[in-house]
């Protein structure tokens, strides 16, 4: 854990970078995301917190549809993503689009993903320039800056297997940043980690917050999210069963379930 005691100030705007309407997602007879709706504001941090299996990693991968929805909407910026078909054969209809809003999508994965056969500095630019199509010298700059930003500057011309956890997923956050994301999608980014490689990997994303960068992230990290979130969402059994700001949802439970499980987190 980290100890973050401030909670960050509000500094949200007011149009939607990202807006889930009525999703729904199956896989088989298992039913994984019953109805979720919510949206994330310019320079909002979204946290989505429960236990393993309540939908938590499907819900954000269906924002930059690595999962399909089989049902509902995800709007980029106000955009509806276009599917077309119903239920578990619904598919994404516009290729030309979804390239266009995942390169405006920042995703971390809870492995770090990067190429093996790549320097660290390679891995970095690699999106920028095949899928934005960028100048080699304008995203050579950029990249070294975000592997100075996440402090891991010195490695670029390392290879992964030469780098400690915690430095694989911060490059991969620097990777992440290069893009020049509308928002960052973190998806249990220190759960592969040891304690002291999850702190620094912990700081990081709360820098990116304190500059008031929209983020959704999934962490099992309570006091992290508290410090981090402007809004935070419990998932249980696939749907919203307790939301608000982290002095509502850490502070004033309503829910019996929600309790449940921060009793359960706070003695793990």
């Amino acid at each position: 854990m980290v100890s973050m005691h401030e909670a960050r100030p509000a500094r949200a705007g007011t149009s939607p970078v990202v807006e889930l309407r009525d999703l729904h997602k199956s896989f088989g007879a298992l039913e994984v995301l019953r109805g979720i709706s919510f949206s994330a504001r310019e320079g909002e941090v979204i946290s989505l917190i429960g236990s393993s299996g309540s939908g938590k990693s499907t819900l954000l991968r269906c924002i930059n549809m690595l999962e399909v929805p089989d049902d509902g909407d995800v709007l980029i910026d106000g955009e509806p993503i276009k599917l077309r078909g119903t239920g578990q054969n619904r598919h994404i209809a516009d290729e030309a689009q979804i390239r266009r809003i995942r390169s405006e999508l920042g995703m971390v994965f809870q492995s770090f993903n990067l190429w093996a056969h790549m320097t660290i500095l390679e891995n970095v630019m690699e999106a920028p320039l095949v899928v934005q199509g960028r100048q080699r010298a304008e995203v050579e700059t950029e990249a070294r800056a975000m592997l100075d930003k996440v402090g891991i500057g010195s490695k670029t011309d390392a290879y992964p297997s030469q780098l400690s956890g915690g430095q694989q997923q911060r490059a991969a956050i620097a990777r992440a940043l290069c893009i020049n994301p509308r928002v960052m999608l973190f998806d249990e980014p220190t759960s592969a980690l040891d304690p002291e490689l999850e702190v620094e990997v912990l700081r990081v994303i709360k820098v990116l917050a304190d500059e008031g960068r929209s983020m959704v992230l999934v962490t099992h990290d309570m006091e992290f999210a508290r410090s981090v979130s402007d809004k935070v969402i419990f998932l249980h059994q696939g749907q919203i069963e307790e939301e608000g700001t982290p002095d509502e949802v850490f502070g004033a439970t309503k829910s019996a379930r929600l309790k449940q499980f921060l009793n359960a987190a706070s003695h793990s």
